[in-house]
Parts: structure tokens; sequence; C-alpha cells
């Protein structure tokens, strides 16, 4: 399983200086949407994480897809995570607490 990152430039930055893979810039709302689009095909890819404010640029229907997404889950890093703490997706995705 691969983590993708979906955002502006400066976003993914940090995270392809971190060996991240799969990232894709996206500067406006419909290449935001191409690009999300792109990496829910992508089988290969367990983790997808958006800016908290980009998730909020996203239409209302695939953003009800990426909130009930279990693979990939789908992390909001900086903003609302769509009601769910990190630990309740974790918990989500993997079947298992890790906390306890």
């Amino acid at each position: 399983m691969e983590i993708a990152v979906v955002g502006t430039g400066e976003f993914i930055l940090g995270f392809r200086l971190a060996g991240v893979r799969k990232t894709y810039a996206a500067e406006t709302d419909e290449h935001l949407v191409e690009q999300i689009n792109r990496v829910l095909q992508d089988k290969d890819v367990g983790i997808l994480v958006l800016k908290g404010s980009d998730m909020e640029r996203v239409p209302l229907r695939l953003r009800t897809v990426l909130e009930n997404s279990v693979k990939p889950t789908v992390i909001a890093v900086g903003g609302d995570e769509g009601g769910l703490s990190m630990r309740e997706r974790i918990k989500r995705s993997v079947g298992v607490d890790l906390w306890k």
C-alpha cells in the first residue's frame, strides 16, 4: 500500500521530500477533482492525504465519497476531517483500535 498526496505545489513538496512518490499537484478546483479521482482509481493507494481547506473545495458528492472511503483512507491535514478523528479513521481502516 502506498500513500498519495493531492494538493498545491507547496503542500505536496514536504511529502515529496519525505519520500512519498505519489504526489499530485492541483492548483485549481477542477484539477483537484481530477487528481482525486485519479487516486481513487489507483488500487495501490491505501492512504490519500489532502489539505483540510482542499477537502472543503471538493464538491459535496465527492466529499461524501472521500469521508466514507475505507480504501483509500482519506486524511485531511490541517482542518476538519469530516467529523472523524485520526483514531477513528485508523480504527475503521485496520479494524483495530491501536490506542488500546
